[in-house]
């Protein structure tokens, strides 16, 4: 069944709480990361988002999948989405800053595009599509700042991988649109995800890190955990794979784009971080780019 190639009110509005809990994720991240290692802190992310998904499934009597191979595709989904981005990304960025990760990482819808126009048929590449991601990106540059660009070209390696991570992700959208194809309920797709990511991670974080070893965190780290586990990652990922059984992998990670747009507004809110008239710029070139990838606003102009 093909997806919607526009996306609904409801899609946009669970676009937009989907990009706050995601950009509400760096603020936890941010508090973790003060006493606890990197894949500590994502294991115990994606343990407790699969504890709380398989309780909402066992609650609502959902009914699992029994084919073999929906399984393994949970598999590849937690390899493609979670364990090698998350992967990359952290060892890029102890090498670069979180300005130019920001910035390599928004380049997810390009490639999602590119991908997406190569292996879906209802997907197709377009030259909307194109100018629409094009202007989306140049709005993340704008708000995060230019002066972000200046080490580009050093430290290679780690840009790239950061740049691998936004691939990883485009293939996770359209890898993960058969779960629509199989039938599966999103919230056992989300479970199955981050389940197999947990079972990916679990023996690489206690060899590498020896989690049990560590002395216990502060209150406030493990209220910060379970925010990002609970917010940012269980009720993100259920609204993750319901856009992206609706509306496509294109559609879904026009998130990226959103997801610094919601983390600079929280940090303004909460954190009392300065908003700058190129912020504003920013996103009000992000939301032209949204604007022409939706297409009907533009749609109705030409036909003026």
């Amino acid at each position: 069944m093909a997806i919607q190639q526009t996306m609904g009110k409801r899609e946009w509005v669970l676009l937009i709480v989907l990009s706050v809990l995601w950009g509400g994720s760096f603020l936890f991240v941010g508090v973790a990361v003060r006493e606890l290692p990197t894949l500590t802190i994502v294991l115990v992310r994606v343990g407790l988002a699969a504890v709380v998904l398989w309780s909402v499934i066992a609650f609502g009597r959902k009914t699992l999948p029994r084919q073999p191979s929906v399984w393994l595709a949970f598999l590849g989904m937690g390899l493609l989405n979670n364990v090698i981005p998350f992967g990359l990304i952290v060892w890029g960025q102890h090498a670069i800053g979180a300005g130019l990760a920001s910035i390599l990482n928004a380049t997810t819808p390009m490639f999602t595009v590119l991908v997406a126009g190569l292996l879906l048929g209802d997907e197709r590449l377009s030259g909307r599509k194109i100018i629409g991601v094009a202007l989306g990106f140049a709005g993340v540059v704008m708000m995060i700042g230019i002066d972000a660009l200046s080490g580009l070209g050093r430290e290679l390696l780690s840009q790239l991988a950061v740049l691998g991570a936004a691939l990883s992700y485009a293939c996770a959208g359209v890898f993960g649109r058969r779960f629509r194809a199989y039938g599966v309920d999103p919230v056992v797709t989300a479970a199955g995800q981050v389940s197999a990511s947990c079972i990916i991670l679990l023996p690489l974080t206690l060899w590498l890190e020896t989690p049990f070893s560590l002395p216990l965190p502060s209150t406030t780290t493990l209220a910060a955990l379970v925010a990002l586990a609970l917010l940012s990652t269980a009720v993100a990922y259920i609204l993750y794979f319901h856009i992206l059984a609706k509306a496509g992998a294109t559609n879904v990670l026009l998130v990226t784009f959103l997801t610094p747009v919601s983390a600079i507004l929280l940090g303004t809110l909460i954190l009392g971080d300065h908003l700058t008239p190129v912020h504003l710029a920013g996103m009000v070139m992000i939301g032209l780019g949204l604007t022409v990838i939706d297409g009907r606003l533009t749609g109705r102009f030409l036909r003026q």
